[in-house]
């Protein structure tokens, strides 16, 4: 049954008459007559009768009254919601994080979202390359994703793409590797290591491709490892070194790993928030970023 026409029919109910509906609805009398009518047509009963010179509800159209009552009152208890998310971070936001940027910011993102009332959010960790990105966008709310700052930037125009970090990317070296006690190093010194990369494809990867081209000097890849908790722990073995993300890495007292910078060289990934266009509009996705924003701000201070 047409919402419109069910509240045409109880507005005759409680005013008494086609022209005090019309009134209230801000329309002419015929109108009203004829969404009455029109209703009559859709249950296949008559709703309405004579009375003078006006007309009264039969009994079947006190019945429906009381049961656009009831519907209407849902409606509106359902619109009211509605509006508490359109002006508040209300709902459940589907993330896709790869998984040392959930390392690094997740436990924090949880915290903070825990504070909010009626804030969820349901997390996958998705080892994904940057070619992968839209894809995810299709079934999540927010992918955090990552890429090599000389790589090519997400489609804008298909997509809302919002800065989070840029993380530099040091070289994992054993804690006594012939070149840990530098404060820098150089690529050059480090041309004949046994080096252990991610999948190819992948931001750490493409970082390492790019400063061969830069270079000239081409690293001797032994092992492709994508989990960098076991990369660290084979640097730490003397198993190779790697290029490793700086606030993730490990490189406390006792891990066996020192992380150094390269020397004359920018190496580093972006991390981002990416969303569908105009999913920003939606609270809760907003805060949601917000938060992520605030997390990488104190990881970063």
């Amino acid at each position: 049954m047409d919402l419109g026409r069910l509240r045409t029919l109880r507005e005759f109910a409680d005013r008494g008459s086609v022209t005090a509906a019309a009134r209230a609805l801000h329309c002419t009398p015929s109108a009203v007559s004829q969404q009455l009518r029109a209703l009559q047509g859709e249950v296949g009963l008559p709703l309405t009768e004579p009375a003078g010179r006006g007309l009264r509800l039969t009994d079947a159209g006190r019945a429906l009254v009381a049961r656009a009552d009831e519907v209407l009152a849902a409606l509106e208890r359902a619109e009211s919601e509605l509006d508490t998310y359109r002006s508040a971070p209300r709902g459940r936001v589907r993330i896709a994080i790869f998984q040392s940027a959930g390392l690094m910011l997740l436990p924090g993102l949880l915290t903070r979202v825990a504070g909010y009332d009626g804030l969820e959010v349901d997390v996958r960790d998705v080892d994904m390359t940057p070619a992968e990105v839209p894809g995810l966008v299709a079934d999540y709310d927010v992918v955090v994703a990552h890429r090599d700052e000389h790589a090519p930037e997400f489609d804008s125009g298909r997509l809302d793409v919002v800065p989070l970090l840029r993380e530099p990317l040091d070289v994992a070296l054993p804690a006594g590797h012939r070149l840990a006690g530098r404060r820098r190093v150089e690529l050059a010194d480090l041309a004949d290591e046994r080096w252990i990369s991610v999948d190819f494809g992948f931001p750490v990867d493409d970082v390492l491709r790019s400063l061969t081209i830069r270079t000239g000097v081409r690293p001797i890849v032994v092992q492709r490892i994508n989990d960098f908790r076991i990369t660290e722990r084979l640097v730490a073995a003397g198993h190779g070194i790697a290029l490793l993300p700086r606030y993730t890495m490990d490189s406390s007292r006792g891990s066996g790993l020192v992380g150094r910078p390269l020397a004359g060289i920018r190496a580093a990934r972006l991390i981002e928030a990416v969303c569908r266009t105009g999913a920003l509009q939606r609270p809760a996705v907003a805060k949601v970023i917000d938060e992520l924003r605030a997390e990488v701000a104190q990881l970063t201070a």
